[in-house]
């Protein structure tokens, strides 16, 4: 019995000390990016998340490296606690370039302590196209598109 259950905890080392040694891939290091700008959305840190943008950022929608900030800013400023929850997240890379495909489901709340403050004030669900760029070596966001679901666009 003592043999039995002494093999088994050799087995179960031998089994975790394998998983332990599994070798990040690129997909995870750029799937490791968004999920840090995640935390640093809900953490309403505009630094943290700067640092993960290219110097050469610029995106669709008109925004640069320097006016990406002023946007957080409005966000966090009109939000005083926010979560982001990602889901069907679709990793490509090839050589130097990644794009990230995923959804945020954003909600922007008060956190006076009331039970009415359990509910957000803002939800939306957004569809990100996130592009990365390899510099020195680290994963940089080089661009992101963003487009609310369900809103009709104009004609």
């Amino acid at each position: 019995m003592k043999k039995r259950a002494v093999m088994a905890a050799v087995l179960f080392s031998v089994l975790f000390i394998g998983l332990g040694c599994h070798k990040e891939t690129e997909q995870d290091k750029v799937k490791k990016v968004i999920t840090d700008c995640q935390k640093a959305v809900e953490g309403k840190d505009v630094k943290r998340i700067i640092t993960s943008l290219s110097k050469t950022y610029r995106d669709p929608q008109g925004f640069d490296y320097d006016s990406i900030k002023g946007l957080l800013l409005g966000y966090f400023f009109r939000h005083q606690k926010i979560s982001v929850y990602i889901s069907g997240f679709e990793v490509t890379v090839e050589d130097t370039a990644a794009k990230a495909v995923f959804q945020a489901v954003l909600t922007g709340g008060n956190t006076a302590g009331s039970a009415s403050d359990l509910l957000p004030e803002a939800l939306g669900i957004y569809a990100f196209e996130v592009s990365l760029r390899k510099e020195s070596g680290d994963w940089m966001i080089s661009s992101a598109k963003w487009e609310r679901e369900g809103e009709v666009k104009g004609n």
